[in-house]
């Protein structure tokens, strides 16, 4: 049995496709004897602030989180791409709570070297080893973004080699393109099954 953290990050929480995605693999998680402690962003009676490095120590909602994490083995971001970035709040939350030096520290190669100071490695921290799972979803076609698919900065690639990689993170990701209102009801059972296999591979 493993512990699930999700942290949900679309405004719609009831009845979205982003929300379909949570509720159809906590179901599915579920019934494989999974446990889930999943918190909707939107929906938290406290709030984060926009983040702000000098605010330290961080606000008590951090450590908070913090301490959930610590206490599962899979993290699960849910959220949609706006303008090649998860949207605000959820980078919100990456930004305050997969921070250093609880998530990753940076070491010297040559500690003490004034020359070398600014050359270092990453040291993952709590999450070292545990799973990070990335659901996203995208507006447009996959084509749409064909442009960028080389370049680091698109969502999945910069936080599965970028933030999930200075944690220590092992990946799984999911995307899905062209989520509009109109999706064929064939089309969005296809969807879930993948988002099934997902839960049930963990």
């Amino acid at each position: 049995m493993k512990r699930i953290f999700i942290t949900f990050g679309h405004h719609n929480t009831t009845n979205s496709f982003n929300a379909a995605i949570r509720d159809n693999f906590i179901d599915e998680v579920k019934k494989n004897g999974h446990e889930v402690d999943l918190i909707n962003l939107f929906e938290e009676n406290e709030q984060l602030p926009f983040y702000n490095q000098n605010i330290n120590p961080p606000p008590k909602l951090v450590l908070d989180y913090r301490k959930r994490l610590e206490a599962c083995s899979v993290m699960m971001l849910i959220g949609s791409c706006h303008n090649l970035r998860l949207n605000a709040i959820l980078e919100n939350w990456v930004d305050w709570v997969l921070h250093p030096k609880w998530f990753f520290s940076y070491r010297s190669l040559i500690p003490g070297n004034k020359y070398f100071k600014n050359y270092g490695y990453p040291v993952a921290g709590a999450m070292k080893g545990k799973l990070g799972i990335i659901s996203i979803t995208y507006g447009g076609p996959m084509l749409s973004y064909q442009n960028f698919s080389i370049f680091d900065n698109i969502p999945f690639r910069r936080i599965k080699k970028a933030v999930f990689k200075l944690g220590g993170l092992k990946t799984k990701y999911i995307r899905f393109y062209s989520v509009l209102p109109d999706m064929d009801k064939k089309i969005f059972d296809k969807h879930m099954i993948r988002v099934r296999n997902v839960a049930r591979s963990i």
